[in-house]
């Protein structure tokens, strides 16, 4: 049996890159069309959204505490109950990988560990894998699992994540859209009450979003999730192609919900940090990307504030509470660090 091309990295809490380049040229190649249909939908949907995004104004009026979210994972051990109780914030968002379904009831009860001291709201973030993707059945089946044992007390689900990254296990939206409306139909079927996020695009890549938002498919995001970095431009307030900057690229992302019929207008960012200086191989990025806690601290204070004053957004979720390399906490050699920006993330939420 030859070695899968997918492999996680521990480290950066991600899929490495793919090594093996004629697979991943292979599997692009597959879905050309898709690929052109994109770039023609991506022409005249772009601009249009780019005219119209000052004229859409947003209606979201909302507290810290409602606003801001924290990501909590399994494989991070026992003390982010803790750690989530002295932040005193409510909004979690939590992994499960699909790879790692056999091990669901540990999930589960990971989950319920935060409900102990008050009722959290949870997201749950469904991981895909490529045997997922490919296996419609089997994804029904395991969605299925999840969907009646967290259902009694989540009630929210981001339906895969990072869907613009082959290293993630998509190699064209077309596949992410066959993927999501297996998970709708079961939802519609059994499970009315919950709501379903899509399509989860990494970064300004927006076409991607296009290809996700207007299309024939007969799917419907409940909530758009978005992982909207803008780390490797330095500070929140720098631009991307001359003009956008966090603000624009919000505006830009909030027009093209307005205009989609696959969407209302509530926005979910969940995930986004900044990269730590001098925690390779733990940082995500590059070392040129990455800032001291000083200015990361100074970053996220400004972007989670440009975000809710655009009342556009409905709730951001830090990425994550403990990463070495670009999270709240440092938990290397097995002790426990809180960095400046886990104080100012707790001070954050304790303000209006």
């Amino acid at each position: 049996m030859s070695k899968s091309p997918f492999v996680w990295d521990k480290y950066s809490d991600q899929p490495s890159v793919i090594k093996d380049k004629s697979y991943k040229k292979k599997m692009r190649k597959r879905y050309i069309f898709d690929y052109v249909i994109m770039l023609f939908s991506s022409i005249i949907v772009l601009p249009i959204s780019i005219i119209l995004m000052k004229f859409f104004k947003g209606n979201q009026n909302i507290t810290n505490k409602d606003f801001i979210g924290i990501g909590v994972n399994l494989d991070k051990g026992n003390m982010q109950q803790k750690l989530v109780d002295e932040l005193n914030v409510q909004n979690l968002i939590i992994r499960l990988p699909l790879s790692d379904i056999e091990n669901i009831d540990l999930y589960v009860e990971f989950a319920k560990s935060f409900n102990k001291t008050s009722n959290k709201n949870i997201l749950l973030n469904i991981l895909q894998d490529r045997e997922h993707i490919e296996n419609k059945e089997l994804l029904k089946k395991d969605l299925d699992l999840i969907f009646s044992k967290f259902s009694s007390f989540v009630f929210e689900y981001q339906i895969a994540t990072t869907i613009n990254r082959a290293k993630w296990g998509f190699f064209a939206v077309q596949e992410y859209l066959g993927f999501y409306k297996v998970a709708q139909d079961l939802r519609d079927k059994k499970y009315k009450d919950l709501k379903l996020l899509g399509p989860s695009v990494i970064d300004f890549e927006y076409y991607y979003n296009v290809r996700a938002m207007f299309n024939f498919y007969n799917i419907k995001y409940d909530k758009l999730s978005a992982l909207l970095y803008v780390d490797r431009r330095g500070k929140p307030t720098n631009t991307q192609y001359g003009f956008f900057d966090t603000k624009n690229k919000i505006d830009l992302l909030y027009s093209l919900c307005k205009l989609s019929s696959k969407v209302n207008d509530e926005i979910y960012i969940t995930e986004v940090n900044w990269p730590i200086l001098n925690t390779a191989p733990y940082a995500p990025t590059s070392e040129k990307e990455c800032v001291s806690n000083e200015l990361y601290t100074k970053y996220m204070n400004e972007y989670i504030n440009i975000a809710k004053n655009s009342r556009k957004i409905k709730r951001v979720y830090w990425h994550q509470l403990i990463a070495p390399g670009y999270g709240l906490v440092d938990n290397r050699d097995g002790k426990i660090v809180k960095l400046p920006q886990f104080y100012k993330f707790k001070e954050m939420l304790n303000e209006n």
